[in-house]
């Protein structure tokens, strides 16, 4: 068994083939550090500017039971924002590719290695739940608040862009929202696809100016979790409201999705849903 040292991507699986493995092995996981691309945005680790978590669904959970039975689940991964670590996608999806053939003696054993494995990866405590293909908690929903894409407005440039930032001096409270999000992978540049929802008090925001600074990240390439940590920072600093909370739920990719969340200290943290998309 392999175990990796928190690193950059220079070594990660991720835009390299692979062999598929058929039985466990912990030391597939790929940690990789986040203070290296938090340091441009200003962010210092120990001294976080928000709380938050990265929550992903594995919808290609399987192994065996004690007997050999394929057992099959959805997995629902929680991840500390302030961990020292991510865990790099495609080493995520070989790890759990590994439990297809390999025996365990019950789902809470299932749940145990989970947990362990993933928190030595993270640095931090991770929380694992594991679904039945069909349980409730995973129906789609629809986010809430009002949705900016219907906005008539034209766009000229695909980078982001803090100068579309514009508030005005009302305060308000409000909940927005867009499925217009889109970045690249920082290595493959494939296409992610996702929804943002940004929940703020404070002075109000110019809402064609917010919908062209989100459709920004067009061709921006970096980490789920880096898009919607910039996202947070760039409207603390030009907004600068009170509360704020920006969620974002990513289509899967390889039966996975991410949907990290950063909201100011003391805002409610969401509660878990699963769009259509994903």
């Amino acid at each position: 068994m392999t175990h990796h040292r928190p690193d950059t991507l220079e070594h990660a699986p991720l835009g390299r083939q692979s062999v598929y493995p058929e039985h466990y092995d912990a030391g597939l996981l790929y940690p990789i550090v986040r203070d290296a691309n938090r340091a441009p945005l200003g962010i210092e680790e120990g001294a976080l500017p928000f709380v938050g978590e990265d929550e992903w669904h594995a919808f290609e959970v399987s192994w065996l039971n004690a007997r050999g039975k394929p057992r099959v689940a959805v997995a629902r991964f929680r991840l500390p924002a302030d961990s020292p670590n991510l865990i790099e996608s495609k080493s995520w999806k070989l790890y759990l590719n590994g439990f297809n053939q390999t025996r365990f003696g019950g789902r809470e054993r299932v749940i145990d290695t989970l947990v362990s494995d993933l928190s030595r990866a993270a640095g931090a405590a991770v929380s694992v739940e594991l679904f039945d293909v069909d349980h409730e908690a995973l129906a789609p929903r629809r986010l809430p608040g009002e949705c900016l894409d219907d906005l008539d407005i034209e766009i000229t440039d695909y980078t982001p862009s803090v100068e579309h930032l514009r508030v005005g001096e009302a305060i308000v409270e409000e909940t927005l929202h867009s499925h217009l999000l889109k970045s690249n992978c920082p290595v493959t540049g494939q296409p992610d696809w996702g929804s943002v929802l940004i929940r703020y008090q404070g002075p109000k925001l110019d809402r064609e100016g917010l919908l062209r600074y989100l459709i920004g990240f067009r061709q921006h390439q970096d980490f789920h979790e880096h898009c919607v940590e910039h996202i947070f920072m760039d409207l603390m600093a030009r907004a600068r409201p009170q509360r704020l909370l920006v969620l974002a739920r990513y289509v899967r990719r390889g039966g996975l999705d991410i949907s990290p969340w950063r909201a100011t200290l003391g805002e409610c943290p969401p509660e878990p849903l699963r769009l259509a998309r994903q």
